[in-house]
């Protein structure tokens, strides 16, 4: 758990006004469009990527299968970790290292996962045998985007407390992913949600400008690409994907991905550059999320965590927040119902 004395401690920003419910559900419900909208077609180059998320978004024809299902919504562990992250969140309100790990642990153990990655799953069978939490991470240097994918609920409970969001990304991260990048990809993603429910108008360079701060107190490397994307979010995708599938990688890397890896770095400025690109349009945000090519579905559920903190729940498509779901459940009534009460419980004491 974070001390108490250090959350205390921590530079807070005053948020004025205070984030609406409707931004709190966004985030959650954008992260949950974004995976589902990336699911069915993860792994796959971009050329089918692209077709998918034509008929998808544009065309509006929600057929395409996804684990057997017949119709679009269903989400994988991106989002099904995200959602138990606020859970803890709202049950001890701050972050709970033991609690958290408890319920990735067992998550895994139900069966009910959907598409995990082979790292959260041997850090989930550590976690079920006894191994301590901040002992069964796996070791640099694997460094995939597992903590990053679900660290979102941190941006939204943190958000006008910088060091405290700083520290329980990182520490959310180490229970899966011990090497420094992941962290640092964590805190990028839990920082782009706190930054985007300031609402108003987005700058990208201020933006990153920024971010790159909070994620210079875990790795100045990531920092520097984090900030470095500025440059970048003037350019197509099919100039700004040759540059960014390929940073922070060691020269010579050759990698199995068509697009943009799992790798934690180059995942992250993905999702960024999706965002900026186009923080007014949530479709567009995930289709160049999506159309990349790679490991899509989180690209899409961490820049759909940012554009819907930014521009609230009101302004995501209807027809694709209504299909979200985990297996008949934890669709969006039920999301909604524990963003609102996430959100209630975060605002009661600072409007006192």
């Amino acid at each position: 758990m974070l001390a108490a004395q250090s959350i205390r401690s921590s530079a807070q920003v005053v948020l004025s006004p205070l984030p609406s419910r409707e931004q709190w559900v966004g985030c959650l419900v954008g992260q949950c469009i974004g995976d589902a909208v990336g699911a069915p077609v993860e792994g796959l180059p971009p050329k089918d990527c692209q077709k998918h998320v034509e008929k998808v978004l544009r065309q509006g024809i929600l057929d395409d299968t996804f684990l057997g299902q017949s119709r679009f919504g269903q989400y994988t562990d991106d989002s099904q970790l995200a959602r138990e992250l606020l859970l803890s969140l709202v049950e001890h309100g701050q972050f709970h290292i033991a609690d958290y790990a408890g319920r990735i642990a067992r998550l895994f153990r139900s069966g009910e996962v959907v598409g995990a990655g082979k790292a959260t799953a041997e850090v989930a069978r550590r976690l079920s045998e006894g191994v301590a939490p901040d002992e069964a991470g796996i070791p640099a240097p694997s460094a995939g985007n597992g903590s990053a994918m679900r660290v979102a609920p941190i941006g939204l409970w943190y958000a006008d407390q910088p060091e405290a969001l700083i520290a329980a990304a990182k520490e959310q991260s180490r229970i899966t992913h011990q090497d420094n990048r992941c962290a640092a990809g964590a805190v990028a993603v839990a920082g782009a949600v706190a930054l985007a429910l300031r609402g108003g108008s987005l700058s990208p360079e201020p933006f990153l400008a920024e971010l790159s701060e909070w994620v210079r107190a875990v790795d100045q490397t990531v920092a520097f690409d984090v900030y470095q994307l500025s440059s970048w979010v003037s350019l197509s995708p099919d100039a700004a994907s040759t540059f960014m599938a390929r940073a922070g990688l060691c020269p010579g890397y050759e990698g199995e991905w068509q697009g943009i890896s799992g790798y934690v770095v180059s995942s992250v400025l993905w999702s960024l550059y999706s965002f900026l690109r186009s923080p007014s349009d949530f479709l567009q945000t995930i289709e160049t999320a999506v159309a990349v090519g790679g490991d899509v579905d989180t690209t899409a559920a961490m820049a759909g965590a940012m554009s819907g903190a930014y521009l609230s729940v009101t302004k995501l498509p209807v027809h694709l927040c209504e299909r979200v779901t985990d297996q008949g459940r934890w669709g969006l009534s039920e999301l909604t119902q524990l963003a609102e009460r996430a959100h209630l419980a975060w605002t009661e004491p600072r409007r006192r």
